[in-house]
């Protein structure tokens, strides 16, 4: 059995000490040594804000910047403190302006200039894969997305499985998160028990126990299938957790702490929930919004298998279209307690470099947390993810925290106003024992027909703030199916069919109409209103009560297609300039602005009607603190303070089937 020990970890250059459960002090072989590094060296040095971040809104119609950018959790302290829809002055409204940032401006290019190539010129990619002697056309996409790349990575990882950090100094696989694909999946209730005693902490009469207990939950607006990616997320708490008072490992003490742990991000503590964790770790307390010290997450990040839903005969190990391939494997540690309270987006240095180690693929985010990255090489096989890619982490998974002196440099941070204790997943676990399991993407089962559209098994859950069901919030918002505001063509054919005059509906579903801005803006604010009438009358959910699986799944061909781009990059090693590829630039990123609220290139040249928007207006004012920083208007003007919180109605906490 393992033994209740402890290990001093110290980040040098930070001058911080965390004591975790773990190995003795002195068999800890090295401590985690970063480097400050200038973002401004990196390829992208604005990588910390995302593609979909860039898109045009149609007159405001189209508004995904509030799925990331709001103020109500921060204003609670709700595990957040980056109030980002207008509450800090230091901030703004983000909602309503591309502020982006200049770096170094103006010896460095300023943040407004679209760096997102791959997604911006799908054609320049291409034309990249074609000059490294590449023919995607030749790619056997289904045996690419079945052959499983997390295995081999998996066996690198040096050290104890019990332990969060290996100790392997400059291994690229020191922090590869200890849970092994061939324990997996899971358990119906979650756990992911081994056949084998090494690495485990203890029997609990059904299996080795590994501590990793797997989390089912709603995915977001980037990671539904239909956008070509398809999470799984695992959690672990430090061994004191796994312990009852008398310090004997106890599968239900454990149980109970995770579901302690789950209530407090999700904002489901009960009024009478204990104030402190159950057994060994009861003199730890419970906050609301936050992680104790020392949680983990692994994060599988696959590609879409539309055949895998878990069921006898499927192909590969996993449900929810989860292809045995994974795209990347993510990784968290909570090194340090993070106090939303203590700190807010007044203390946050644009121009602060990345503390990280280019070896062993690792990079703090400022606001607590550990995260390491691993992402395919050329041939396909994971490596450790670089500085520059993982800054990428850093815009999504973070806070804002002071800043350490010891070190002598402040330490970059990011986040949005939507995470909690720096977390997206977590939070919007599924209720109940439904919550604790393979994530299955709302419950996916495959369809009959190969390439027909998979179906769901869970309605809508309710978004508590908005009172109203979350995938209808966001289908009426951002009128679209992702961050991007795109609709994929299975997701046009499902609408066109369904929303139709005769049917009821105040129009037909119409095609976008391009040949000129008013039109374009016309179309959008008529989908928008018809996608109204369809969440309005339940039409987004099938006659079992379930979501539409066209607004979820692809069908077989598009979901190949994806991966097929995708790999693109892979081969290209290019995920610097974007991971998100379209067969052509999506029509939001190009230009329809009516004559109020027109813009031009930095240069001065007018925008073309349709023109593919690589660039806009920034502050020019020498004397101004804001000089380089982006000024244009998205044309949002009125947007709900949305938060990740949600509820179920009891007839709704599981699947129906």
């Amino acid at each position: 059995m393992h033994r209740t020990t402890l290990r001093t970890v110290l980040l040098a250059g930070t001058g911080l000490v965390a004591m975790t459960g773990a190995a003795p002090a002195e068999e800890y072989a090295a401590p985690l040594i970063g480097t400050y590094i200038s973002r401004a060296q990196f390829p992208n040095p604005y990588a910390h804000i995302p593609a979909q971040c860039y898109i045009e809104t149609a007159g405001g119609t189209q508004n995904p910047c509030q799925v990331c950018h709001t103020d109500g959790l921060a204003d609670r302290s709700f595990g957040n403190n980056a109030p980002q829809g207008g509450a800090s002055p230091f901030i703004g409204d983000l909602t309503a302006e591309y502020a982006f940032a200049a770096l170094n401006y103006p010896f460095q290019p300023n943040g407004s200039i679209n760096p997102w190539e791959n997604t911006l010129f799908p054609e320049k990619l291409r034309a990249a894969v074609t000059e490294a002697g590449h023919d995607p056309a030749a790619w056997d996409m289904e045996t690419w997305v079945r052959q499983d790349n997390w295995t081999a990575a998996a066996v690198r990882r040096p050290g104890d499985a019990r332990d969060w950090d290996s100790g392997a100094k400059d291994d690229p696989f020191r922090l590869f998160p200890a849970l092994s694909p061939a324990d997996l999946p899971a358990d119906a209730d979650g756990f992911v028990r081994s056949g084998r005693e090494v690495g485990a902490f203890f029997n609990d009469g059904r299996g080795w126990i590994t501590g990793w207990r797997s989390v089912n939950f709603v995915p977001h607006g980037i990671f539904t299938p239909l956008t070509g990616s398809v999470s799984g997320i695992y959690i672990r708490l430090p061994d004191r957790f796994m312990r009852d008072a008398e310090g004997r490992y106890d599968i239900k003490t454990y149980a109970a702490n995770l579901d302690l742990v789950a209530a407090a991000v999700s904002d489901h503590l009960p009024q009478d929930a204990p104030t402190t964790y159950q057994g060994a770790a009861a003199d730890i307390p419970v906050q609301p919004g936050l992680y104790p010290q020392g949680t983990e997450f692994a994060h599988p990040l696959h590609y879409v298998d539309t055949a895998a839903d878990g069921s006898e005969g499927a192909p590969g190990r996993f449900p929810g279209a989860r292809a045995d391939r994974v795209k990347e494997i993510r990784y968290m540690y909570k090194i340090r307690a993070f106090d939303p309270d203590y700190a807010g987006p007044e203390i946050k240095e644009e121009s602060a470099p990345a503390y990280a180690n280019r070896k062993e693929g690792w990079i703090d985010n400022g606001a607590g947390w550990i995260l390491a990255g691993w992402i395919e090489d050329a041939g396909g096989a994971l490596r450790a993810q670089t500085p520059s890619e993982l800054v990428q982490c850093v815009g999504c998974h973070s806070g804002h925290e002071p800043q350490r002196e010891t070190g002598g440099h402040a330490t970059f941070q990011s986040g949005v106003g939507v995470t909690i204790d720096g977390t997206w997943a977590m939070p919007r676990r599924l209720p109940g024992e439904a919550g604790w399991g393979e994530m299955t993407a709302m419950g996916y089962r495959a369809p009959a027909d190969a390439d027909a559209v998979g179906t769901a098994a869970y309605p809508d859950p309710i978004n508590r703030a908005m009172a109203t069901g979350e995938f209808a919030h966001f289908l009426e918002n951002v009128v679209g199916v992702s961050l991007y505001g795109d609709m994929p063509a299975s997701v046009e054919a499902f609408l066109s069919n369904t929303i139709r005059a005769q049917s009821g509906y105040s129009a037909d579903w119409p095609a976008l109409e391009t040949a000129s801005a008013e039109a374009y803006v016309e179309t959008q604010r008529l989908r928008a209103r018809l996608l109204k009438e369809l969440t309005a009358n339940g039409a987004y959910q099938d006659t079992e009560g379930n979501l539409v699986g066209a607004l979820l799944y692809p069908p077989r061909s598009s979901a190949l297609e994806a991966a097929r781009g995708y790999r693109m990059v892979v081969a290209t090693q290019r995920f610097d300039f974007g991971k998100d590829v379209f067969p052509e630039t999506p029509v939001t990123f190009r230009y329809f602005r009516e004559p109020e609220t027109a813009f031009a290139h930095q240069d001065g040249r007018p925008y073309e009607v349709g023109e593919t928007v690589v660039d806009r207006p920034i502050d020019e004012d020498r004397t101004s603190l804001t000089w380089g920083v982006g000024i244009a208007p998205t044309e949002i003007t009125d947007s709900p303070d949305y938060q990740p919180i949600l509820d179920y109605l009891a007839e709704h906490a599981g699947p129906n089937r």
